[in-house]
């Protein structure tokens, strides 16, 4: 089975008709162009029941491929999609205010702008013709020059498109207009647009169909559209900050021995400072170690001093305290004193 996309949206889009009220049971039909011919909805079969091989494949010949017979409108499918180049859609369907003109024989006069969507200053409507006979194609395709949709006589809507979506929406827009052609109609025939003013609105339409903004009365005065950025550029954004770099921590090894030794060396330092290396020193410095003290005496520690008298000191400690005799001064310092202490005495003799 071919064409399986558009078998599906040919189903969905009949049964989009009948939910929006523009249809009733299986009074309409739909049609899409395919290479050589058509799909086009079975006759006589509920929307909501159809499978993608229900669909009927029909050659612009008349050949038929599927299970089912075609609908009977197939003549004005066959004869518009063949014939109008610029379309791929044909919908027909009762919609309910636009029979009602038909049934007055009326088309849809410029009485709105809107009338446009179908292509031209207003929408015909085609003589009554038997539905399936060739008659009525004929008159439906002379209703349709220049058109995208007309009424049929005391029958309903054709409307042409592109797209299954834009054949809906053309459809619900000739819909509404309808409706409010007839309600208009309850006060009186209501005043039309000029040709002059309908020529005005079409060239809008095809200028923004065209991506174009109306601007007819050419002031210039249109939106501002943003320029389209390149595909290689990124859009701004907060240069992220490098990650903050942390020195190594320093490696210091220190070797600490017994209380007995008088002196205990340092390592040299190596590492980085603020990601900077930090030369080892030449030589280690020795560095005099602190004697621990014993739990039951100190040690007595020569005092240096240039004292020529001897002299007592006393230092506290928590447990025991000891009193500690400064040694006696020998030498010239005592040869000094002698004399001193002779010189004294002869003086009182």
């Amino acid at each position: 089975m071919s064409h399986k996309k558009l078998r599906q949206g040919l189903i969905e889009t009949c049964i989009a008709m009948n939910e929006s009220g523009l249809n009733q049971g299986t009074s309409g039909n739909l049609s899409h162009r395919i290479e050589g011919g058509m799909l086009i909805t079975p006759t006589s079969m509920p929307y909501d029941q159809m499978k993608n091989d229900d669909i009927v494949e029909m050659a612009f010949d008349g050949t038929v491929t599927g299970k089912h017979r075609p609908s009977s409108e197939w003549r004005f499918h066959r004869d518009i999609l063949r014939k109008r180049s610029d379309v791929n859609v044909v919908l027909h369907t009762h919609s309910v205010y636009c029979t009602t003109l038909a049934t007055h024989g009326r088309g849809i006069p410029s009485f709105h702008y809107m009338v446009a969507v179908a292509g031209g200053t207003d929408i015909r409507c085609a003589p009554y013709a038997c539905f399936g006979t060739q008659e009525l194609s004929t008159v439906a395709l002379e209703a349709l020059k220049d058109r995208t949709a007309c009424l049929l006589g005391h029958h309903g809507l054709i409307v042409l498109a592109e797209t299954y979506e834009k054949a809906m929406w053309r459809a619900i827009e000739i819909e509404t207009l309808a409706k409010m052609y007839v309600h208009a109609l309850a006060i009186g025939e209501p005043p039309h647009l000029s040709e002059k003013e309908m020529a005005q609105v079409i060239e809008q339409m095809r200028r923004m169909a065209y991506g174009d903004a109306p601007d007819l009365d050419k002031v210039k005065d249109t939106p501002k559209l943003p320029v389209a950025r390149s595909a290689s550029v990124a859009p701004d954004t907060k240069a992220e900050k490098p990650a903050r770099q942390y020195p190594k921590a320093l490696k210091v090894k220190v070797t600490v021995k017994s209380p007995a030794n008088s002196a205990t060396k340092l390592a040299p330092v190596q590492g980085t400072v603020a990601g900077k290396a930090v030369a080892p020193k030449e030589s280690a410095k020795t560095v005099a170690a602190p004697k621990a003290a014993s739990p039951k005496t100190r040690s007595t520690k020569a005092l240096a001093t240039k004292a020529t008298t001897p002299a007592k000191k006393t230092i506290a400690s928590k447990k025991k305290a000891t009193t500690e005799a400064a040694p006696v001064a020998t030498g010239s310092a005592a040869t000094s004193f002698k004399s001193l202490v002779g010189s004294a005495l002869s003086r009182r003799k």
